[in-house]
Order: structure tokens, then sequence, then C-alpha cells
């Protein structure tokens, strides 16, 4: 800790956003610089906790005092040291994790938490601005191949850590640019996307080999992947869940990453699709209060929409801790993302029971509001339509963002014959390894729908799996056994 009093003296200070009129007019990332001397005084209310229980909030187990610590006191290369020892790439975190580790500091019983993400993001940035940040390829190969299918945080993260290892790795993703997810389903206003490139150009220094347009099972036929001594699959879960109900099939119904992923080639001067997805002048209504539902938000103000409406068929959640999520879990409680500051209506216990068309578009959708009873037979809660609670909604763009389901059923997956669990999540033993040997699974694909950072954690913890496999042992670090580079 760098101020045993600081937790006192400092008052938690968050970076100023631009200002809604403003960043509505383009997709540069929304928040303004924040001076470094407020920024040591953020890291100086980090508090001799005794137990850190932010530790046990990140699923890295980032190493969050010392670095708080090290910023306070000025030491920057230190600082990014100790940060990267346990995640790869904070450059991403710091700018899309929710934090769960702000959530479980222990300051935060009583007073705003550490801004420990927002000192996460400065600490890689002022190592990328100072050059601390350089190539580091092994000293020596293995003579091992690794094939990472799908190019995501965790795919990333599995290629690194293996590359570390000595072993030479190629990275196969089936769009035109890597990044997967942080390419094309994050908005450039939450992330700029010369970030990956920046990180993907290191990478490659290293000796990383990345091949994109190559969808295997379909493009890349999975029979080129046994040249590879292993596997790591880490497609993500991109079957979206869908709603079946009377309209669906109207123009102008969309499942959320077709809108976030065309708007993302917009923004990177990509051709524009024959039939282009705009919000423009429309009624817009994102079905789902997740993250990716706040994306459509963002992006519909920026397109121009006539209005943007958010449902949610869970109640409102209160605006503070419930009573039975009691610190340091991470709480279900009321959020408000810069999306929704931008403007939109967020209506909660709704349900879209039907779309209705003018001419094959859609243009309203009917709701009734519903409500969760005790059920008698035990279990969860059972949902029930309000009577008399029907209502009309003008719509002429409909964007369902209600999360995924696990991997694509017909793809990469189903072709090797790889075993799934009761989710439809593919099955893997303790070291990551799936029913097939010699291929391996993280990220999303393997634990289900889940945050950035738990998609680097279960990248970097299949590395280790991985490297046992091939080798009998691994010198890679697991879960907060930090890698501190040698120098």
């Amino acid at each position: 800790m760098g101020k045993p009093t600081g937790f006192m003296e400092f008052a938690q200070e968050l970076p100023a956003k631009r200002p809604v009129a403003e960043r509505v007019g383009d997709y540069k990332e929304f928040y303004q610089p924040y001076p470094e001397e407020k920024l040591k005084n953020q890291a100086g209310r980090c508090m001799d906790c005794g137990v850190p229980f932010c530790h046990s909030g990140c699923p890295l187990g980032n190493i969050i005092p010392d670095w708080n610590d090290l910023v306070y006191r000025g030491l920057w290369r230190e600082a990014i040291d100790r940060l990267h020892a346990t995640n790869n790439f904070p450059e991403f975190t710091g700018r899309l994790c929710p934090a769960p580790c702000e959530e479980a500091c222990v300051l935060g019983i009583t007073d705003p938490p550490v801004t420990i993400e927002n000192i996460e993001k400065a600490i890689v940035e002022y190592a990328w601005e100072h050059d601390f940040i350089k190539p580091s390829p092994p000293a020596q190969r293995t003579g091992k191949t690794v094939a990472i299918v799908g190019s995501g945080p965790a795919g990333l993260a599995a290629a690194m850590q293996l590359n570390r290892a000595g072993h030479t790795v190629t990275v196969l993703e089936r769009a035109d640019r890597i990044g997967g997810l942080l390419r094309y389903g994050i908005p450039h206003f939450k992330m700029e996307k010369w970030v990956i490139d920046r990180r993907i150009e290191l990478m490659e220094a290293e000796g990383i080999i990345f091949e994109t347009n190559a969808d295997v099972g379909f493009s890349y036929p999975v029979d080129r992947l046994d040249a590879f001594d292993a596997v790591v699959l880490s497609g993500g879960a991109t079957k979206p869940r869908d709603l079946p109900i009377l309209g669906r099939e109207l123009d102008g119904v969309h499942f959320a990453m077709e809108f976030l992923t065309q708007q993302n080639k917009r923004c990177e001067s990509d051709p524009e699709p024959e039939r282009q997805i705009m919000a423009t002048d429309k009624h817009v209504i994102v079905i789902g209060g997740g993250d990716t539902g706040s994306d459509c938000i963002g992006t519909s103000n920026r397109h121009g929409a006539a209005s943007v409406t958010n449902f949610e068929i869970f109640p409102q959640p209160p605006d503070g801790r419930p009573e039975n999520q009691p610190w340091p879990y991470w709480p279900m409680r009321m959020r408000t993302s810069s999306s929704h500051e931008e403007g939109c209506d967020r209506e909660y216990s709704i349900m879209t029971k039907e779309l209705i068309g003018v001419d094959g578009k859609v243009d309203e959708l009917i709701t009734v509001q519903v409500e969760f009873v005790p059920n008698p037979n035990g279990g969860r809660p059972e949902m029930k339509e309000v009577e008399g609670s029907e209502k009309h909604h003008p719509a002429q763009l409909v964007l369902l963002a209600m999360g995924f389901l696990g991997p694509e059923p017909d793809g990469v997956v189903a072709q090797l014959g790889i075993e799934l669990d009761e989710r439809g999540n593919v099955k893997s033993d303790e070291n990551y390894m799936t029913s097939r040997a010699g291929t391996f699974c993280a990220g999303d694909m393997r634990r289900g729908q889940s945050l950035i950072v738990w998609a680097i954690s279960e990248g970097r913890e299949a590395a280790c799996g991985v490297d046992r496999y091939l080798t009998g042992h691994t010198e890679l670090p697991t879960k907060g056994k930090g890698d501190l580079p040698r120098r």
C-alpha cells in the first residue's frame, strides 16, 4: 500500500466522460485523460486491509495491492511487470471488464471502492507510451506445434502463454481480422480497434502466426488440424438465444451481433453490405438488459434513432446490494452504462408476445408485464403474465440481445465429434482437455457466456494443460501465481 491514510484523505474520483452531445457524434472512446497526480492519489486509497479480497474477486488473481502501491510511488515499469504477471491484456480488461475486483474491495464495505479498473488501464497505457512493452520471443523452441481456433481473448491468451513456453503457435480466425468478439462485438466507443492491432503486432513479433479467413470446419477443413501436436478450441459461445414468437421472420428483427458487427465493419471502412441494418430515424426496441443490449443502445443513439427502448424480462434490480448477495460477492444491482446515459427508456418485468409488420417489415410489437411468484413445489419462482397489461409499442428495428446458448452446433465441435456437457458447452477435464485427445477448450465455448477476464483466465489455464500434455510438465503460471519477466 502506498499511503496508510490515503483511503481517508482521497475521495473516489473517476475520469470525466466526454459530453453526451459530443460523443454520440462519433465512435471514439468516451473517457477523457486523467492527470497522473490524481491517479496516484486514487492508487493511494488502497488500504492495508490485511486480506485483499480483490484477489478473490478477480478471475485472474491479479496482484492488485502491489501495483496500486507501485503506481502511488511512481514506479511505473515495476507496475506493468506486476500487472502483466497475471494479465496478458490489461488494455482490454482496463476498458471492458465490469470489475468484480472492485465489488470485492474491502474499502467498498463502507465507502466507494478503489478505482482498480481505471488504474489498470493507466498502467498499461503509460507502459505503451514509454516503450516498456516490447516483443519477448522465447529463447528456444520445443518443436511442438499448436493450433488455436478462435482469436478472442481466450484464444489470444492461450496463444501468448504457449508461445512463451516455446511452442510454435498458429491462431486460426474465421473473420477477416483478428480479435473475435473484441473486434466485432465490442463497439469502437468502448474500445477503439487500434488497441487490438497494437497487441497483435507485438504477438507477431514474438513469433505467433495469425491466419484470417480460416473458418475451421468449412473453408479450413478440420482434418488440417491433424498436422498440429495440439489444438485449443476458443471460438466462444456464439449461438444467440432467439425469440420464437409470431412475426419473428419480419424484416427489421435482428440478432444484436448482426447489428454490432456490421457497425464495427463500417468503422473499419469496409465495403457496405447490400442489406444494411441502421437505426436512423427509427423507433428501436432492444430486448435484453445486459452489456450486449447496452452496446446496441449506444450504437443506435449514434445512428440517430428516433427513440431507443430497452426491455428486460426481470424486475428492476435495487440500487444497493441485495440482502442475499453480501460483500464480497458480485451483486445484481441497478447499473447504468454510458450508453444508457446517452438516452433510452428502460422497462422491466416486460415480455414481448408478438411482432406486427407492414409490407413484411416490423412496425410494432406487443408486450405484457410479468411477475415472478413463488413456486409451490419449491425451486425457481414461476413467471406469470399480468392480466390486462398488454401494450403496443412502435418499432421499426428490433434487436435481440438475450444472451448466448453455447458454441455453434454445426461447426468444428460437431465435426470433431467432441462431447458436450448438459448445458451444451464443450466438456473438458481438469486440464481443459476435451473428449478428443490432444484437443483442448477455453473461454465461453467451455464455460458458457461470461466475462472477458474469465476468458483470459481460461486461456491461460488451458495453456498450462496443453504445455503439460506436450512436455509432461509445465512452468507456465496458474491463477494468482505470476510470471514476472526477467530482464
